[in-house]
């Protein structure tokens, strides 16, 4: 009878989880120095952000601005959206969610995602509009207002760089960030030019820039979540490779039914049926131990659930058939 061995190593929560899965190595708390924190102290900031850009955009006429206004709200929602799932993520798993909630991680990260592409769309239909009906603009007005909201998102940025390289939800949040950081750049960049020269279509122009800015950034964000929510290989590693260097541990003579996938950002998960050589002497504990360490370290995966097996399985389908003696197993994954 097959031994089911499972291996759950560094089951944290994404938000705060090392390169390896290891929670404590960032830290569940929510001070100053964590995401947590400094998402709380981003989220009030970006709603002023709002607030003056939105008056200044009505005031001033300026679509760009009123664009950027409106980016910025959701900015916001954004910014809560990710607070919230890294408050859901370092709650403890329960019978009820074995994993955890780590998953709303990805959820926030992929409704990012999707109100950018509208924002996006909402601009490019609006500069259209302003292409074939140009409006006055107070250039003055424009210019102070974008440059106060470049200043604000410049502070939420660095707020919230150095954690955004490995944390999908944050990196969700930071893309709102930066991109309303250019675009209010950009603002002010077109606001001189209008004051040098008159040409008031530079504004649905900008708008325009801004608007594909953002729809690139949101659809790789949506596909990137949509990957992790479809249980797809996470980026950089392939079953292939992990499979080749599995069998290159000794003790190894075989492993198949893998399946590799991620709860989060940080962590990987991998099940598999591992067929220890009996005939190499080594215990087949000491072999679990040598896979589980060689799946951590080289490729990042901490949460491990292997069955040990004697003998390989005959073919795929709902459950496992042993190989008999003169048989030929079927498939590895």
């Amino acid at each position: 009878m097959a031994d089911r061995h499972a291996h759950d190593h560094g089951h944290a929560g994404c938000a705060h989880a090392g390169a390896h899965g290891n929670a404590h190595d960032r830290g569940h708390g929510h001070g100053a120095g964590t995401p947590a924190g400094k998402l709380r102290l981003a989220i009030p900031l970006t709603l002023a952000v709002f607030a003056a850009e939105l008056a200044g955009g009505i005031w001033s006429s300026s679509l760009a601005l009123l664009s950027d206004s409106l980016h910025v709200l959701f900015d916001a929602t954004a910014l809560g959206l990710s607070y919230a799932a890294i408050v859901l993520a370092a709650r403890p798993a329960s019978d009820r969610h074995s994993y955890g909630l780590h998953r709303g991680e990805i959820l926030a990260a992929l409704i990012n995602g999707l109100t950018v592409a509208l924002i996006a769309a909402w601009i490019f239909f609006e500069a259209w509009e302003r292409l074939h009906s140009p409006r006055p603009i107070r250039v003055g007005g424009m210019m102070g207002v974008a440059f106060a909201g470049l200043l604000a998102n410049a502070v939420v940025a660095r707020l919230l760089h150095g954690h955004h390289h490995d944390d999908l939800n944050v990196r969700g949040a930071y893309l709102h960030v930066l991109g309303d950081l250019l675009a209010s750049a950009a603002v002010v960049a077109g606001g001189a030019l209008i004051w040098a020269t008159g040409w008031a279509l530079v504004d649905p122009l900008l708008s325009f820039a801004i608007g594909l800015l953002l729809l690139g950034g949101a659809l790789r964000l949506v596909r990137e979540s949509l990957h992790v929510l479809m249980e797809g290989v996470p980026a950089g590693i392939t079953v292939e490779g992990v499979v080749t260097a599995v069998l290159a541990l000794p003790g190894v003579a075989d492993l198949h039914r893998v399946h590799i996938w991620s709860l989060c950002s940080h962590i990987r998960a991998l099940s598999a049926h591992l067929v220890v050589d009996t005939a190499a002497g080594r215990e087949a504990q000491t072999v679990l131990d040598d896979v589980n360490a060689l799946l951590h370290e080289r490729f990042g995966i901490t949460h491990t659930t292997l069955q040990s097996e004697c003998r390989g399985c005959a073919a795929d389908g709902p459950y496992c058939t042993p190989v008999h003696p003169g048989e030929e197993r079927v498939a590895r994954l």
